[in-house]
This record gives C-alpha cells, sequence and structure tokens, in this order.
C-alpha cells in the first residue's frame, strides 16, 4: 500500500514537471486613435476603415484590433455609414 502511493506521488512530480511553463509576457495593445491624435475617424474614408474589417466584411474586435470602447463605437459606426453609401462592402467576396 505504501508502495503505491509513493508511485502516484511520483507521477504527480512527473506532471507537474509538464504542467509548468514559462509565463509568456504580452504586448498590451494600445488603442491607434487615442495614441495618433491625426488619426481621425471618418466614414468617407475606406483607407482606415478597411484595417479594421476582415476580409468576410466583419468587424474585427477591440480586444483584437487594440481600440478602446469610445473608439470602438465610433469605429463601427463609421464603417456601417460607409456599407450603407456603398464606400465598403458589407461582405468580401462572394465565391
Amino acid at each position: 500500500m505504501a508502495m503505491q502511493r509513493n508511485n502516484n506521488n511520483n507521477r504527480n512530480k512527473d506532471k507537474d514537471k509538464f504542467r509548468r511553463r514559462k509565463k509568456v509576457y504580452h504586448r498590451r495593445k494600445v488603442c491607434r486613435f487615442c495614441a495618433d491624435s491625426s488619426l481621425v475617424i471618418d466614414y468617407k474614408d475606406p483607407k482606415v476603415l478597411s484595417g479594421f474589417v476582415t476580409e468576410r466584411g466583419k468587424i474585427i474586435p477591440s480586444r483584437i484590433s487594440g481600440t478602446c470602447n469610445k473608439h470602438q463605437r465610433t469605429l463601427s459606426l463609421a464603417i456601417k455609414r460607409a456599407r450603407t453609401i456603398a464606400l465598403m462592402p458589407y461582405v468580401g467576396r462572394v465565391d
């Protein structure tokens, strides 16, 4: 019985070695519009807006793009307005 406990203990130690990994440091994403005040969100400028839309036409979420809440809301509104007046497509390519 004591031998079984010892074996289980060794197995747990081996598993712990594999579980321990280096902590990965993720760089904090900074809002592009807060950092550079010369960049303006405008629905008439599809070049700026296209950087925040996927190939399929979906708006990229702020957790991926790094934009703050304030600018993400204005960005999504500008993309929707640009779509409405046909400056940007609703969907990417239809294959």
